[in-house]
């Protein structure tokens, strides 16, 4: 008997949604620990300083703001474990945006120490999964760092996230608007998920409940956040985003959408674009090349223009369009170590220019077509 590579379902060992949580980050990770290397974004540390240390102190538990550097690079991660070693603690936390949060997984994983994470924007959906995404100190992609397990718990707080940038928040429903269209091409391909298994009908199911949970609720989670209030639109809107695209992306698996991504990191025009906002333009060049029914192009560009995302490579910060680099990106977007391959029909480095080429000029037809 041939022995075939089993199906998974992976996901935190805890997922928390509600207000109010990062003065209650001791009742987390006094579970775990009693001494906590915090690693925060520089724009919390202040705040992490003044909530959650002083919560951990009263507590009886012992805990420490350090800044992260911006960059998930291996420098970064060696630097933060070795305070985590001189510190002795026993817990990492971390509380920020995506990198920041990568950066803490690897940490925790190097260090083998428990993790908790706090986003503080909704922009990818990064905390969820046992994955971490390595950048080189050029902010080019590097490689996925894949884990042995998923955070022990992950803590969404919507009056912070309601707070955050909407342009951050609009670059969350991106990264999860794909979910599901690559879970799908994974499934039918019956390719490999993150967790480097075959992809599950429950990965595919919770894919598809978080494209629903987006669709249904982007008008009122975008007002909700333009006018930085937490509303049960956005509640759901979260849970979409970090939970359900983040369990789902990685029980399902990523297919052209992130490998498209991950090419248009060379383009240094690029580098100030969120992961989402690259996404989506990876999600139109999958769609193209899958020729998918008008009927869902047109209500994923529909949730694009919702949520205020680009959808022409001139948004993106695109100047001028020079075929070679974007031939550049099309090959590494096919490379063998990333997901295009799970795509259920092979693909060349010309067909996924080509697709870039076309999803381009449907975006400005859409655009030209919905102004005002």
């Amino acid at each position: 008997m041939v022995e075939k590579t089993p199906r998974t379902v992976s996901a935190p060992k805890k997922f928390i949604i509600g207000t109010g949580l990062l003065a209650q980050l001791h009742d987390f990770v006094k579970d775990f620990g009693d001494n906590a290397l915090i690693i925060s974004d520089e724009f919390f540390v202040e705040r992490v300083q003044k909530e959650s240390v002083a919560g951990l102190e009263k507590a009886g538990l012992k805990g420490k703001a350090e800044k992260f550097n911006r960059e998930c690079t291996d420098a970064e991660i060696k630097r933060l474990g070795e305070l985590a070693k001189k510190q002795g603690a026993n817990v990492i936390v971390g509380i920020g945006g995506g990198k920041t949060l990568d950066t803490s997984k690897a940490v925790a994983h190097y260090y083998k120490l428990p993790l908790i994470l706090y986003p503080t924007i909704a922009s990818t959906d990064a905390p969820c999964i046992a994955l971490a995404v390595i950048y080189t100190e050029k902010g080019e992609f590097d490689r996925y760092l894949f884990l042995p397990q998923n955070p022990d718990v992950v803590v969404a707080d919507t009056s912070v996230i309601a707070g955050a940038p909407v342009r951050f928040f609009a670059a969350g429903i991106g990264d999860a608007l794909s979910t599901y269209f690559e879970a799908r091409a994974c499934y039918r391909s019956d390719g490999v998920n993150l967790s480097c298994k075959r992809p599950s009908r429950t990965g595919l199911g919770l894919a598809r409940m978080c494209y629903d949970l987006v669709c249904q609720n982007v008008e009122l989670a975008m007002d909700a956040v333009r006018n930085k209030v937490p509303t049960r639109a956005l509640e759901e809107m979260v849970e979409a985003t970090i939970y359900l695209s983040g369990t789902g992306a990685e029980t399902g698996g990523l297919a052209a959408a992130h490998a498209v991504h991950n090419g248009m990191t060379v383009i240094e025009e690029l580098h100030h674009a969120q992961h989402g906002e690259k996404v989506v333009f990876g999600l139109m060049t999958q769609l193209v090349l899958e020729n998918a029914p008008k009927e869902e192009i047109e209500e994923v560009l529909r949730v694009v223009r919702v949520a205020g995302l680009p959808m022409t490579l001139k948004e993106l910060g695109v100047k001028e369009f020079v075929e070679a680099d974007w031939r550049k990106v099309a090959e590494i977007a096919c490379d063998k170590n990333d997901t295009m391959g799970n795509l259920p029909f092979k693909v060349t480095p010309d067909d996924v220019y080509h697709a870039m080429v076309a999803a381009n000029a449907l975006g400005e037809r859409y655009r030209a077509a919905h102004q005002g």
